[in-house]
């Protein structure tokens, strides 16, 4: 069984992103786990700040999984905690810095592990185009190597604030089997057993 994998547009945590609720409620718990990853540079404590304000206000409470570098990708208790979690949220940031920590790490593996016992998964904006095996650079539309965890799809976060020669670039770059899928701030494409 495979849980629930939104991947979030950007914004997350905002006036919106009414999604939220309904992954709450898919996930069974009432705690969501912060993954900060992303945001190493930019102060992740008040990344998981911003995510308890928005989630106490559906009800929730939320926990921050403390992965900000590479030797935490590779804690032992970090990776149970996180393949233990119902409903994980990777924040947004740095999709560079988050491909470094997390690339061939028992941590990805925890995740994938949560995921596929049913867990809620939320990735948001650049963190969720580092999941694919062909990432958009979001600073030009070109292609870099992502995780290599979804290989059919590109995701472009924030695709509502894309100019449309950088949006043009990357569907030209994009072969023919891969779908480009932009992702608007305040929206989710989610896939879910149902």
């Amino acid at each position: 069984m495979e849980g629930t994998l939104a991947l979030v547009g950007g914004a997350e945590w905002t006036e919106g992103c009414t999604f939220d609720r309904g992954l709450l409620e898919v996930s069974g718990t009432s705690t969501v786990t912060v993954v900060p990853t992303a945001a190493a540079y930019e102060n992740p404590a008040r990344v998981v700040e911003r995510a308890a304000a928005w989630f106490a206000g559906l009800g929730a409470t939320t926990e921050m999984l403390p992965v900000t570098t590479r030797a935490h990708a590779y804690d032992p208790e970090l990776a149970a905690r996180a393949s233990a979690a119902r409903f994980l949220y990777v924040a947004s940031g740095s999709p560079m810095h988050l491909r470094s920590v997390l690339k061939d790490t028992p941590l990805v593996e925890a995740l994938l592990s949560a995921w596929r016992s049913g867990a809620v998964v939320a990735v948001a904006a650049e963190s969720a185009a580092v999941l694919c095996s062909r990432m958009v650079d979001s600073r030009g539309g070109a292609f870099t190597v992502g995780l290599g965890l979804l290989n059919s799809l590109t995701v472009l976060p924030r695709a509502d604030t894309w100019l449309e020669d950088k949006w043009h670039r990357t569907v030209q770059l994009a072969s023919p089997d891969l779908a480009v899928v932009g992702i608007d701030e305040r929206t989710a494409l989610i896939s879910g057993p149902e």
